[in-house]
């Protein structure tokens, strides 16, 4: 078996958002996908970009990406990186593919001098919870993600 982990380029557009479907359908959020092929085209890979995205291979077939920002700790005065998506196919779980796209993000957290790697969980996704738990991840129960987004976002900027 041979796994590589490349860089995502503009032509794995459609890639990435059949892996994101598939993502949302396993987190019951498929309803909830509205971009498109040429939204990751136009945000993902613009020259401007502040986000980057990777792809893994088994045996030169696409087996998961993973795509990543760079963030900001005030508490410690360093960027850092936040992963927004790890997501392997079903049929290649077990081989290492997560793990190894999570290592490579933390080798470049490391390699940039970020101080911190981070990212979420859905709270009833235990198969996640127990992986992250065994590679020394460490949850922060005490902290509640907020969101605002499309017409409560547009509303409250208008305000």
């Amino acid at each position: 078996m041979k796994l590589v982990i490349r860089r995502a380029e503009r032509s794995d557009a459609a890639l990435i958002l059949a892996m994101i479907a598939e993502l949302a359908e396993y987190e019951k959020a498929l309803h909830e996908v509205i971009a498109t092929q040429q939204d990751i085209e136009q945000t993902l890979f613009a020259d401007d970009s502040k986000s980057e995205g990777l792809i893994c291979e088994i045996d030169g077939v696409p087996a998961g990406y993973a795509v990543f920002f760079t963030s900001y700790s005030t508490w410690l005065g360093k960027n850092g990186i936040y992963l927004e998506d790890l997501y392997v196919s079903p049929c290649f779980r077990g081989q290492k593919a997560g793990k190894q796209l999570l290592r490579h993000i933390a080798k470049l957290a490391v390699e940039r001098g970020c101080g911190r790697l981070e990212w979420s969980v859905l709270d009833w996704n235990q198969p996640a919870i127990d992986f992250y738990k065994s590679i020394g991840a460490a949850p922060q129960d005490e902290w509640v993600r907020y969101r605002m987004e499309g017409a409560v976002l547009t509303d409250f900027a208008a305000s």
